[in-house]
Formats: structure tokens, C-alpha cells, sequence
């Protein structure tokens, strides 16, 4: 999650935009603390029975499960749960609404239920991974379990210090897994899912980054009028990059002034900051057309420009049949940069990501091709500019637009998807009891109305649930992309990179030269992707557990650009005519199963 996004189902209150990657230095529970299991405490059988139905009854409603159903699921809970009563768990997350839902709320549902107290912290993500990294280089548990993005399922998969999940419900964790906890039904699976077909993660939460835009606007006669005698096509949701420019340049360079305010095309961030690298690392590249096809991430190049033979990573340079500096990722640097100098407002060139987050919000923007779900809520918020009287949103969300590079089969955006993950150094009951309190978290019985309160939502049964129909229409498009086949070429980062901290850092720094001018868009890719092969030889004469780097050797970039796949050639026509799709005819297509 890349920053504080307080959400609550539709009509949400103000929000801090403050970024979850920045550095905070919040107490977590002291190494070693509570290790072993206490002895149970005195059964109560009648309470714990008790405050089931009301939580049934006053909190965990709506959901898919019948109210009987869901009292079923609970005794489960309540019965797995009794050889732990009495004792503390510690769990770990980043600072989202979701995770606070679950800390105040969900947390004191579990204690009284089950009689296992959870102490749930919420800390900086970026604290989340250096904890993590902690309790895996010293092998001292800190927490029972984290939730950390499924963007370092390449890491965990390889270092061999996370317990595949799936392992652990087949095996020594049987006795505590779910029945109803249905794996199948979380929209996430892939992502969590590692080459050797094992699940190491499972998902909490997650939100997609998508394309954003004032369908007031894009709906009125005149600017239709406008637009298409100028390009001679519709007005419409984008489906090209050419056509994302077309009206950028449209709305800040021809029609200036809506309604008595100057108003823009675009909206992004340049600052030089970590939050610069987020913006490619979360699959900018990918919606250029950088990697090869296949779902979630293409094999063997995928969205970072990196290669793999097999499971190993073999290079991200061109030169090693990587493609983090061949001709699609520059071309996605140099738009970039342009775009955020010649369409969006002055001061974003300046803004990082938690600055620029609110900026759509003010009224002045109208269209942002790099958008997260995550605040939804936010922009739902009454007395907005872009918030009708009657609450419902003057915006929309549809289908992040495609680079010229871009060809079916490929993936299209990204998806920040949290997840619970389980560490080998904990002691076993510990990590029994805290996978009790995991499942809770995302069960049947919870899931939906946690759907509501922080709109991320990870079961495919909640979204398509009577409930989620009915708010549809105050979600400015969420659900009805949630439930159409489009999401499925919306992913996180994938197995292809194998040390996820020590490669994200990478990209800001080399990004910002070419923003500041101090390289060139080409230059600066270079000198990334050099990079990255340093790492991946230093993690390679290092070893790891599970399908190290084996780097290819160094030949003629050429040798690579002329095979037909990843790494490509560079276009001769890098922008094709715009192409643009009515909203409603992509609402339709949703609703018949087609993408568009």
C-alpha cells in the first residue's frame, strides 16, 4: 500500500495522504517477547458463544454467509482456538484503513470469540520490511506474522525463511486451517503463488492503480464537439497512450477554463524521492509494453525489464536479454517526463506521491492514467468539486490506457495486494495461533464488511455479492471492474525479481536523473539496468535458497532486439492514432464478460 488511504464504504471522511514508505520508528514488541504459549485459560464456553452472535448481529453484517453460516464459522474459530486461550499474539501491518479496521476493530471481535488476545501494531511499511528483514537475518521471531505486499513474493519464495502456506495448511498447521476457508475464492491466489505452484502468502487486501477522469466533463456536447473536430475521434476513455495525450493536450492547452477554473490534462509527481520509484516499479513500465505476455507477469522478461531462464533471474540489461533499458522502458521514462512537464499542474513536478495524492479532488484535474483504487473513498468525500449533491462521484475509474509496445496477453497495470506471511523462525504454536487470527481477518463471515469499510477487497464472492451491486453506484466504477475480466491483467510485482528491497531502491535514484535532465531518459536506464545486473551478481556469488540468478553473458544488444519478443526493437511510429471507447460501452462489456 503506498500510503494512509482512510477509507469507509462510500461516503468517507477527510484523509491523510502522509506515504507509507517514509521512515517511522514505532515500537514493535520486543525480540523474543511472549515466545512460548501460557497455559490456557478457564473455559467459558457460554461467553465466547455469546459474543459470536453479537458481533454477528451488530458488526460483521452484511456478508455472503447465511447468519447461520457465519455463527458455523465462528464455533470453528472458538474450537480451534481453545487449546490458546488466555495468550498474546503479535502481528504487524502497514498503516492503511483496512489494517485499522482490522486493529480496533477486528482484533477485539477476535479476542472475545476465540479468548486469544492479538496485539496488532501498525507501523510505516517501509518498517513492516525492515522488521521482516530483522527476524530473517538474526532468526529471532519479532512478530508471529506480518502483512507485507505480495510484491516481495520473488524474495520470499528464494530465501527460504517463509513458510509456504500451502505446506503449512496441508501439514503441521491442518489442525487450524479454515475448512471454509476457500483459497480459491481470493482474487489474489496468482499473485502469492511462487513458480513451484506453492501459495506463500495470503492476501489481505489489495487495490489496483487505474486510469481516472472527469465524466462530467469528458460528457459534455461542446468539449465532444471540440475534440473530435480536432482529432477526429470521439472523446471518450482512452485506450492508447496517443489518445491519453490527445486530451491531455486537449483539456490544458485548448480548453484551458472550466467553469471559471484553470484546469489541466494530467496529474503526477517528480519530486526525487523514494516515492518516484514507486511510480515505475508499480507497472509503469508494463502499461508501456515493456515484458513479454503471460499473466500475472510476463515470462521470461517481465514488467522490471528483468529475465529469467526458468526460475532463475538472468539479467536486466539488454545486453543479458533483459529489457530494463531497451527502447519500451525509455520510451515510458521519456513520456513520463513529458507529460508531467507539458500537461499537469506546475507544482506537480515538485509534489511526491503523498502530495500529489489529493490533488484530483480539488477540481482541476481531468484525467490521471496513474491512479490508485485506494482512494476511492477519499474522492468520495461530500462538498468535493468532483462530488455530486446527491454523493455520488462527478468522476469515474476505467482501464489503465496501453504504450505502443503493449499487445494482448500482456499485463496492463498493477495491483498492491497485502498479505499475510509467516516467517519459519516463529515457534510453531505461535504461528498456529496467529494463523487463526489471519483467516478471521479475511474469512467469509468478515471479509465483506471489511470490503466495505476499506475498499480493497480480495474475495471474488464479495465483490459479486448482492450487497457490492447495490453500492456500485456510489464506488465510481470499482466494482464493476473488480467483477470484470479486465482485473485479471492487473498484477503486483512478480517472482522474476529476487531480492524485492534491495532492487526497489534502485529505480528513484536513477529515475530522478533523467527528470532533473541530469541524464537523459536513455541514460538514465542504463545506468539502471547496470545496476541491477551488479545486484542480481552480487545475490547470485551470495546464493539462495530457491532458483538463484545465473546471469547470461554480455552480447551485442541487437543479438536480443531482433527475436520478435522482450526485449523489442524500437517502433518506427511510437504514436499510433488515438483510440478512445464510449463508458458506458465499456460498462457493458463488463457486465458480458468481455474486457472491452
Amino acid at each position: 500500500m503506498k500510503t494512509i488511504l482512510r477509507s469507509a464504504v462510500a461516503l468517507a471522511v477527510a484523509v491523510s495522504f502522509s506515504g507509507c514508505k517514509k521512515e517511522s520508528k514505532e515500537e514493535a514488541p520486543k525480540p523474543g517477547a511472549a515466545q512460548q504459549p501460557a497455559a490456557a485459560a478457564p473455559e467459558d464456553t457460554a461467553a465466547l458463544e455469546k459474543a459470536a452472535e453479537k458481533w454477528v448481529d451488530q458488526e460483521f453484517t452484511p456478508s455472503t454467509l447465511s447468519r447461520d453460516k457465519q455463527l458455523e464459522e465462528l464455533k470453528w474459530f472458538r474450537d480451534a482456538a481453545k487449546p490458546y486461550r488466555g495468550q498474546t499474539i503479535n502481528v504487524v501491518s502497514e498503516t492503511i484503513d483496512t489494517h485499522v479496521y482490522e486493529a480496533k476493530t477486528m482484533a477485539k471481535a477476535f479476542e472475545e470469540i476465540t479468548g486469544i488476545k492479538v496485539k496488532h501494531d501498525l507501523i510505516q511499511e517501509g518498517d513492516v520490511i525492515e522488521k521482516l528483514q530483522t527476524q530473517m537475518q538474526s532468526g529471532r521471531s519479532i512478530y508471529d506474522m506480518y502483512v507485507n505486499d505480495s510484491d516481495l513474493i520473488g524474495t520470499h519464495m528464494r530465501y527460504g525463511q517463509v513458510v509456504p502456506l500451502s505446506d503449512f495448511m496441508a501439514g503441521e498447521g491442518k489442525d487450524v486451517t479454515l475448512p471454509t476457508l476457500d483459497v480459491d475464492d481470493f482474487m489474489g491466489k496468482s499473485f502469492v503463488t511462487g513458480p513451484d505452484g506453492k501459495m506463500y502468502q495470503l492476501p489481505d487486501q489489495q487495490f489496483a492503480n487505474l486510469y481516472w477522469f472527469r465524466q462530467d466533463w469528458f460528457s459534455r456536447p461542446e468539449l465532444q464537439q471540440r475534440f473530435k473536430k480536432k482529432y477526429g475521434y470521439d472523446l471518450g476513455v482512452p485506450v492508447n497512450w496517443s489518445a491519453y495525450e490527445d486530451i491531455a493536450e486537449f483539456f490544458t492547452n485548448d480548453v484551458k477554463e472550466i467553469d471559471g477554473v484553470r484546469v489541466y490534462g494530467h496529474m503526477d509527481y517528480g519530486k526525487k524521492d523514494p516515492s518516484l520509484g514507486w511510480r515505475f516499479t508499480d507497472a509503469w513500465l508494463s502499461m508501456a509494453g515493456v515484458g513479454d505476455k503471460g499473466l500475472p507477469n510476463g515470462k521470461p522478461v517481465d514488467e522490471w525489464g528483468i529475465r529469467v531462464e526458468g526460475c532463475n533471474p538472468a539479467g536486466a540489461s539488454v545486453s543479458r536479454g533483459g529489457e530494463t533499458n531497451g527502447p519500451a522502458a525509455v520510451y515510458a521514462l521519456t513520456k513520463y517526463i513529458d507529460w508531467l512537464k507539458k500537461y499537469a499542474p506546475p507544482e506537480a513536478s515538485g509534489m511526491t506521491f503523498s502530495e500529489a495524492g489529493p490533488v484530483p479532488g480539488q477540481g482541476h484535474v481531468a484525467q490521471q492514467i496513474f491512479w490508485y483504487t485506494g482512494f476511492t473513498a477519499p474522492l468520495m468525500k461530500e462538498g468535493l468539486p468532483v462530488v455530486n449533491a446527491d454523493g455520488s462521484p462527478k468522476w469515474r475509474m476505467a482501464p489503465s490506457p496501453h504504450g505502443p509496445y503493449w499487445e494482448e496477453g500482456m499485463k496492463l497495470g498493477y495491483q498492491d495486494t497485502g498479505s499475510w506471511t509467516m516467517l519459519a523462525s516463529t515457534p510453531l504454536e505461535r504461528r498456529k495461533m496467529a494463523w487463526l487470527y489471519a483467516q478471521f481477518t479475511v474469512a467469509k463471515t468478515t471479509s465483506l464488511k471489511k470490503f466495505l469499510v476499506g475498499l480493497t477487497p480480495i474475495r471474488d464472492s464479495d465483490v459479486r455479492s448482492e450487497h457490492a451491486k447495490k453500492v456500485a453506484s456510489k464506488l465510481g466504477g470499482l466494482v464493476e471492474f473488480y467483477t470484470s475480466p479486465a482485473r485479471d491483467a492487473w498484477t503486483p510485482t512478480g517472482t522474476n525479481v529476487p531480492d524485492y528491497p534491495k532492487l526497489a531502491q534502485l529505480w528513484w535514484q536513477n529515475v530522478s536523473l533523467a527528470v532533473t535532465g541530469e541524464q537523459t531518459p536513455q541514460g538514465a536506464m542504463d545506468k539502471l539496468a547496470k545496476e541491477m545486473d551488479d545486484v542480481l551478481a552480487r545475490l547470485e556469488r551470495a546464493g539462495m535458497k530457491n532458483c538463484p540468478p545465473k546471469l547470461n553473458p554480455e552480447k551485442d544488444p541487437k543479438e536480443w532486439l531482433t527475436t520478435g519478443k522482450a526485449p523489442h526493437k524500437k517502433l518506427a511510429n511510437e504514436k499510433p492514432k488515438g483510440e478512445t471507447v464510449p463508458y458506458e460501452q465499456l460498462l457493458q462489456a463488463w457486465k458480458e464478460g468481455r474486457v472491452k
